[in-house]
């Protein structure tokens, strides 16, 4: 595919293959962080990474760094517990969440590296990696915890 552009290169600019290619965002979160590894889905290849802070400041900077990829999933690591706050935010804001297992991405890691080294780059990366091999993931569902809350009120009338 070629982009004819105003300065005469045939080729297409960076925005523009971006805009064309799906990607798929694992994310490692802890306390006081969020690491994410962008990979292309179609050759499981990185592409970009990234860390900020678990913070609100930190997760708005996070949500203006994904929107470069207008064509994205995320695939948040235990998003039961650490990554619950994160992948319940997405979630609602209309983004496609899926739920890494731990143990899952730890696999993926072990066999990709060779070595147990464990670091939250590498993490993030295993994460995605878990997802766009795994089609059978849990969604994230942002109301969820709303519902079960529903029922046991409802439970207790």
């Amino acid at each position: 595919m070629s982009f004819a552009r105003a300065d005469g290169d045939g080729g297409p600019t960076e925005m523009e293959v971006r805009a064309l290619m799906k990607v798929l965002i694992g994310v490692d979160p802890h306390k006081a962080s969020v690491t994410v590894a962008a990979v292309d889905e179609a050759v499981g290849e990185l592409i970009e990474r990234a860390s900020f802070p678990q913070d609100r400041d930190g997760l708005r900077s996070l949500q203006r760094w994904a929107r470069r990829f207008p064509e994205r999933r995320w695939a948040v690591e235990n998003a039961g517990g650490l990554g619950r706050h994160l992948a319940v935010r997405l979630a609602a804001a209309g983004e496609s969440v899926a739920d890494v297992p731990p143990k899952l991405s730890a696999r993926v890691r072990l066999l990709s590296s060779g070595n147990a080294r464990k670091n939250d780059e590498l993490d993030a990366l295993a994460t995605a990696l878990a997802a766009l091999r795994n089609e059978r993931l849990a969604a994230v569902d942002p109301e969820a915890a709303s519902e079960v809350l529903r029922l046991l009120s409802e439970r207790r009338l």
